[in-house]
């Protein structure tokens, strides 16, 4: 048995996140509805009772404060019912020692994440009991206007980070609002990297401390108590 392609093309950065409605462990969701004017990271899993995820289901409850703090909802996919979902909850918060709240979308026939192209086409052999492939453990960080700005896809063998996710998340809202990139490894605190749009005269009102490494890569502090 296999699965057609999706019919709505491939998602990418910068497109829209499908909308959809759905059951979750919390109850039905219109998705957009649901996200409001929040930011919002929809992470995906194949199965439920499977060790890996359990593990970062519990991990992503227990950084919820963290995401909460910076406009973030959270909200989980797992090819099973919510029946399955709420039995498999229990088991992550005595695994973990989390309090999962966040809902996990019911999504056992594989259409959501076919709307957000999930399904793994390339492993032949990443199937279920039935002959179906397997909805892929994908993360997307999803903007307040509904603009995807993260696409992360992992192997069945490796958990997710989720210090990592917190920091796309640090860096997206924070380049959003101050016109700077990050450089590899930054965290909240490091030096920035002047936008290339920023001439040096505009960057010299914005950012009195940048310094000029090269032409093209320009650094500053950012105090964020200043802006």
């Amino acid at each position: 048995m296999s699965i057609p392609v999706p019919t709505n093309g491939t998602l990418r950065l910068g497109s829209k996140a499908p909308d959809f409605t759905a059951e979750t462990s919390n109850g039905p969701i219109s998705f957009h509805e649901y996200l409001g004017d929040s930011w919002a990271v929809l992470f995906s899993h194949p199965d439920d009772f499977t060790p890996v995820c359990t593990t970062e289901l519990g991990a992503f409850a227990k950084l919820e404060p963290e995401f909460s703090k910076r406009g973030v909802k959270l909200i989980g996919l797992s090819a099973n019912d919510t029946t399955s979902h709420k039995a498999w909850i229990k088991d992550i918060d005595e695994i973990t020692g989390s309090k999962l709240t966040f809902p996990i979308i019911a999504d056992q026939n594989r259409e959501i994440a076919l709307k957000f192209d999930m399904i793994d086409f390339q492993d032949a052999t990443n199937l279920d009991d039935k002959g179906v492939q397997l909805t892929i453990r994908s993360v997307f960080i999803i903007d307040p206007k509904k603009t995807i700005r993260l696409i992360l896809s992992y192997p069945a063998s490796t958990g997710r980070n989720t210090a990592e996710v917190l920091r796309v998340v640090d860096s997206l809202q924070t380049g959003d609002k101050y016109r700077i990139t990050t450089p590899i490894n930054w965290v909240p605190g490091d030096d920035v990297i002047v936008h290339p749009t920023v001439s040096n005269e505009l960057a010299k009102e914005i950012f009195p401390k940048f310094r000029i490494i090269k032409p093209y890569l320009r650094l500053t502090p950012l105090d964020l108590s200043d802006k």
